[in-house]
């Protein structure tokens, strides 16, 4: 950030404090008794499951304390599960989390808004907050978080202590696991050798930490491998007379709707033939089977498997709308920091859900 960019944000950072330090409150204006809370529903073992991206890193810091606490006391069970073992953090270790979060003098969403806001403002430096600004944002945060739980979980698995995982040594989490009826044990094949491999970028037969951050979360590696095996796996997955390829029935009940749906997250799916779906799900199809067969390899669903398996990308621009579609007061699809300042809370404790019909506010973090 040049100079003159730095002056331009610290002078207006000052007047606008100046201004709210001789308003008559210093309160936000809305839901002036709001509570942040940390979040409290963590999923240990399932990657499949995109969790709320924190707006602060500050916050991310208290969560993930939080979070490795009960990570540790898991293991600790699973290690010793003998009773009465003490020593283990309960939810009212974090309560002095809570409140600094919730005291002005220590945590003020003023104060954080203020100076976060240039370190968000990079693409152009221009005093406003664009949704493509927010979502790289929100991408880069996600993806810290992401890369520090698998190093975590990395350290289960990696039982030599040599910094790489082996396939004999991972043990697939339980909720992989399918139904007695699967011979396969496992869902789509997660966790089996296939996906091992794929993710195994330098075929040295064993992960280190890239590529095993890769192998929790393929959809966001970027690697060709993993999204062939993938498309691979809708195609098993979906194969009900196991051809080993989608007639166009299979493709329209298994894939079509979540194609559909990445397009448009307010469509609501229902599962019978009709001709709305119909036709753009022939549509589809055709331009899919590059080959005329009639038929869907994996190959040809290279093309979608990112609406199929969404990156956290997607998430964050999801997440990125919903901030500035609550914040944009003037509704020009940007963001002021007068703006952020009078919504923090929008940042600080708004949840961005796709299975709530309204938009609305959360008193806590996800």
């Amino acid at each position: 950030m040049g100079q003159v960019s730095v002056i331009i944000y610290i002078t207006l950072a000052i007047l606008l404090l100046l201004l709210i330090s001789h308003s008559p409150t210093t309160k936000p204006s809305h839901h002036p008794h709001r509570r942040l809370k940390l979040r409290s529903n963590f999923s240990f073992s399932d990657h499949s499951k995109p969790t709320h991206i924190p707006f602060d890193p500050i916050v991310a810091n208290i969560e993930r304390k939080r979070e490795d606490r009960l990570w540790e006391k898991a293991q600790f069970q699973l290690d010793q599960p003998a009773p009465g073992q003490e020593s283990q953090p309960e939810w009212e270790d974090f309560m002095d989390a809570e409140d600094y979060l919730n005291d002005e003098d220590k945590f003020n969403v003023t104060n954080r808004i203020v100076l976060l806001f240039p370190k968000i403002d990079v693409r152009p430096q221009d005093g406003v907050l664009s949704e493509d600004e927010f979502t790289e944002w929100n991408v880069k945060q996600a993806q810290r978080e992401t890369l520090y739980r698998s190093k975590r979980d990395m350290e289960i698995h990696d039982k030599n202590r040599d910094g790489l995982v082996s396939y004999d040594e991972y043990d697939p989490p339980s909720w992989t696991r399918k139904s007695d009826n699967d011979s396969s044990g496992y869902n789509m094949g997660w966790w089996k050798e296939e996906h091992f491999n794929a993710s195994d970028a330098d075929g040295d037969g064993v992960l280190n930490l890239t590529e095993f951050n890769n192998f929790l979360h393929p959809a966001d590696s970027g690697s060709p491998m993993l999204f062939q095996w993938l498309c691979n796996e809708e195609v098993r997955e979906r194969d009900t007379d196991k051809d080993g390829k989608l007639n166009f029935k299979e493709f329209f009940h298994g894939l079509f709707d979540l194609v559909r749906n990445y397009e448009d997250v307010g469509h609501n799916s229902s599962h019978g033939l009709d001709d709305s779906r119909d036709a753009p799900a022939k549509k589809l199809f055709a331009e899919l089977d590059s080959d005329n067969d009639g038929y869907l390899s994996g190959t040809e669903l290279l093309t979608i498997i990112g609406k199929l398996h969404p990156s956290e990308h997607y998430y964050a621009k999801q997440q990125a709308d919903f901030v500035i579609q609550q914040a944009d007061t003037d509704k020009d699809g940007h963001l002021t920091l007068a703006e952020m300042i009078d919504n923090p809370y929008v940042f600080y404790s708004a949840i961005f859900s796709e299975d709530e019909d309204d938009y609305g506010y959360h008193d806590e973090f996800r």
